[in-house]
């Protein structure tokens, strides 16, 4: 029994360890795109900001930026 009970242990402790590993690549790899995204809305103009945020589908949030003014036709001044 107890020969099973390490051999789970062992296993189980492997696993962890792999998906540690995942976890700080994950982490490592959101904290690269976040860069990215802020550097790009840093770079884009507001009219191209407001075409993405335009693009975005209804479920998902529309991104913290200020939005442009919009002339009574609705285009952007």
């Amino acid at each position: 029994m107890d020969l099973v009970k390490n051999h789970l242990m062992y296993a189980v402790r492997e696993e962890v360890e792999i998906l540690k590993e995942q976890i700080r690549e994950l982490v490592e790899k959101n904290s690269q795109l976040e860069r990215e995204n802020t550097l790009l809305k840093t770079l884009a103009s507001p009219e191209q900001l407001e075409k993405f945020q335009s693009r975005l589908s209804p479920e998902e949030p529309a991104p913290e930026s200020p939005q442009a003014p919009e002339a009574p036709d609705g285009s952007a001044v």
